[in-house]
């Protein structure tokens, strides 16, 4: 397959176009690098830096070649963010989303799968883990966004014929386990790299935001899924776009605390964790852990990187043999 990969020099994005090469396709990545690194493309992939706020650049791009599938990571994904800065966020990813989809209708694109997220269940009011049909109560501007797009796209499919798939995936964590690509946020956000940052001491001053909630421990509950278990899943996810379209949420369905991945770091490492209590963040819900039996069910994906410990040692194996990220070719 010819694929377009939009933010493909981020984490998942690069992850994803990788794995696609290692099955033999043929990859072009389209990213600004406005959060991603030019080194994290992987090598074997086209690269065009391109703004999808452009919307010519975007019409482009996606008439540059006869695509057989488009790939759409590219957007801002900070829920804390976009709970200070609402409107960015709701312009933001929905435009560079819809100029994307308009030109891939225009130029014949037939399959799209979409990067969408579990903050489009942003409420307390369910058991975990959440099924794909559960109420969308997005907690942040963020997660709203993204359930923008995921509208945008039932109707590219009833008018256009151009079937998608939205993937509403969890926590990705880990790193590749070959070790050629890593997680190198700017700056970063996620806790396994930041935990890990804290346990090598380059990051003073960890923070567990919130020791109150109705968890076992106190703590937010997470699904961390593997990176390279989440790009699996979305090759796997392509393959069933020649009839329909298809929503699945996306992750391991095992729930680890805050507390736990602290736990976890330091096993690994064998290096004490320092950290402090914070305050809980506008926008966290208490637990979050997908239902990906339909997933599961109709494509067979089954997760290879399961334990939280084996995520962890990915993660730190990567950062311990880059302690700069992707140093100079990072952005900006």
């Amino acid at each position: 397959m010819k694929c377009l990969v939009t933010g493909g020099a981020g984490f998942v994005g690069s992850h994803v176009a990788m794995s696609l090469l290692d099955a033999g396709h043929d990859v072009t990545v389209l990213d600004d690098l406005s959060t991603g690194h030019r080194a994290a493309v992987p090598p074997g992939a086209r690269f065009l830096h391109v703004d999808l706020a452009d919307a010519t650049a975007t019409e482009e791009a996606v008439a540059s070649e006869r695509w057989d599938a488009v790939l759409h990571f590219a957007a801002l994904s900070l829920v804390g963010v976009s709970m200070r800065e609402p409107f960015h966020y709701l312009r933001r990813n929905y435009i560079t989303a819809l100029n994307l989809i308009e030109s891939c209708t225009r130029h014949g694109v037939k399959r799209f799968v979409f990067s969408s997220t579990a903050a489009l269940f942003g409420g307390d009011d369910r058991p975990p883990p959440i099924a794909d049909d559960a109420l969308i109560d997005p907690g942040s501007p963020y997660g709203e966004s993204k359930f923008f797009i995921e509208r945008a796209l039932v109707w590219a499919d009833r008018i256009y014929g151009m079937h998608s798939a939205c993937l509403r995936y969890f926590n990705a964590a880990g790193a590749d386990p070959k070790g050629r690509l890593g997680e190198d946020h700017r700056p970063e956000t996620h806790l396994i790299p930041l935990t890990i940052d804290a346990a090598l001491g380059r990051h003073p001053g960890l923070k567990l935001f919130g020791n109150d909630y109705p968890t076992r421990d106190g703590t937010c509950v997470r699904d961390y899924i593997h990176v390279t278990d989440l790009a699996d899943a979305h090759i796997r996810a392509i393959g069933q776009l020649d009839t329909r379209s298809v929503t699945y949420n996306l992750g391991n369905g095992l729930g680890f605390t805050n507390l736990e991945v602290v736990q976890s770091v330091e096993r690994i490492s064998g290096r004490k964790v320092p950290w402090e209590w914070a305050d809980r963040r506008p926008g966290d819900p208490a637990v979050l852990v997908a239902d990906a039996t339909r997933l599961r069910q109709e494509t067979g994906w089954n997760p290879q990187y399961q334990n939280l410990d084996t995520i962890v040692e990915t993660a730190l194996r990567w950062r311990e043999a880059h302690p700069q990220g992707y140093g100079n070719n990072a952005a900006s």
